[in-house]
């Protein structure tokens, strides 16, 4: 796996609008800056303003109800398994239950990388910084999205192989996606998928094409993060090295004996969610059916 280029966190950027800068040190979204803005609940070098329409410095003092602005945090990143059912988005218009209702309430402000949609699961990217999540949706940064998926009916595996040439769906152009058989059962399927573009629904949506309703996805992988032993609902964050590593992000807080092995942070998933899987299904890499075992590497991947 060829690392990611390197992610600047822009510290010495001499000017930026007013809401990016109190967004940037997580004290709330960006539309919520521009609301506390205008309702006139912050003052820069002691005069108040109520006009988004500003570019502050470095040096400029911000007030933000009452509070002086903290410094920016560290850019950092946390490894979730989001379950089936619940929405990525930071509020749902029908009011379902979303990945941030889940979240131990001692974690900051986090926003996701991209999205999994409600009856996906498996790993999802959470950070503290804005700047570093559209870093790494971007297709230019040329990390793979893997997923096992298991659909229904006979799987062609020549049909497979030509996903790779990329196809184009309703007028929509998908690039390369490779996609391998892993193991074919009489009424269905478990693929291996690995696509760059993470386009909406683009996996369901090429297997569909393909004649295939998918009866279950798991991102197994996000570029080199991967989804490993998490279970349902837990959330684990990155050790600073790796993001050093992978993306030349430094500048966080030194590793020491205390926090060299993260702890994982788990929160009890309440009962008869709906559309979720059971955690043991997960862990031991269960056909939804429950009926065939599996083992699964440390990689996240499931093997048959």
């Amino acid at each position: 796996m060829k690392k990611n280029q390197n992610f600047s966190l822009d510290k010495s950027a001499p000017n930026e609008r007013i809401a990016k800068r109190i967004a940037r040190a997580g004290v709330c979204s960006r539309r919520e800056a521009e609301a506390r803005i205008t309702d006139g609940r912050v003052s820069v070098n002691g005069k108040i303003i109520t006009s988004p329409a500003l570019n502050v410095s470095l040096g400029d003092r911000i007030i933000i109800d009452g509070e002086l602005l903290p410094a920016r945090e560290p850019a950092k990143l946390w490894r979730y398994y989001k379950p089936r059912g619940l929405v990525v988005s930071a509020s749902d218009e029908k009011n379902r239950e979303t990945v941030f209702d889940r979240l131990p309430s001692n974690l900051p402000r986090l926003i996701s990388v991209g999205r999994l949609d409600m009856d996906s699961e498996g790993l999802l990217l959470l950070t503290n910084d804005g700047d570093l999540a559209r870093h790494l949706e971007l297709p230019a940064t040329g990390w793979s999205r893997k997923y096992r998926v298991r659909v229904q009916g006979q799987v062609d595996e020549a049909s497979l192989a030509l996903l790779a040439k990329g196809l184009t769906i309703d007028g929509a152009r998908y690039g390369s996606v490779i996609a391998t058989l892993d193991r074919q059962m009489p009424s269905n399927a478990w693929l291996t998928v690995a696509i760059r573009e993470g386009k909406n629904r683009e996996v369901r949506r090429i297997m569909e094409h393909l004649g295939h309703r998918v009866g279950r996805l798991i991102r197994i992988s996000y570029g080199p993060f991967q989804l490993g032993e998490l279970t349902e609902d837990s959330i684990e964050p990155v050790k600073s090295r790796v993001l050093a590593d992978q993306l030349g992000i430094t500048g966080g807080e030194p590793e020491s004996a205390n926090n060299a092995k993260p702890k994982l942070i788990a929160k009890a998933k309440p009962k008869n969610c709906r559309g979720s899987v059971g955690r043991s299904a997960v862990k031991r890499g269960q056909n939804a059916d429950h009926r065939r075992p599996a083992s699964r590497h440390k990689t996240g991947r499931l093997r048959r």
